[in-house]
């Protein structure tokens, strides 16, 4: 079944994803070339913005990846529970009705046997 604290593991990966997301979102654009640098400079800049996003949407893609995984497996055990549930309705209801026998009254009332006495030892 499901190990308990999984909830906690995927908090902590919402957590995660959502500080990474914010980290991808404070590198904004990439930065414009400007015109007094040379080339190879605005290269430069270019490749370390390039080199951290890549980073940080490797790190979301991983993050994604543990996320899918353990949700994946939760909804497994949400529809083993699910089965076995029904399986469960399936076994009382057949239980439910299932034919009782019912005992029916006679039409008349039946011959009652007189009482005798008990024999006394003597």
């Amino acid at each position: 079944m499901t190990k308990i604290g999984t909830g906690e593991f995927i908090y902590d990966l919402q957590k995660k994803i959502q500080q990474a997301q914010a980290d991808l979102n404070q590198l904004g654009e990439p930065v414009s070339e400007i015109p007094e640098l040379i080339l190879s400079a605005n290269l430069l800049r270019s490749n370390e913005y390039l080199s951290k996003t890549n980073e940080k949407k490797s790190e979301l893609l991983s993050m994604y990846e543990q996320y899918s995984a353990v949700l994946k497996n939760m909804l497994s055990s949400v529809f083993e529970i699910q089965y076995d549930l029904k399986e469960i309705l399936k076994d009382q209801s057949t239980m439910i009705s299932s034919p009782r026998k019912k005992q029916t009254k006679p039409k008349t009332k039946p011959k009652t046997k007189p009482k005798t006495k008990p024999k006394t030892k003597k």
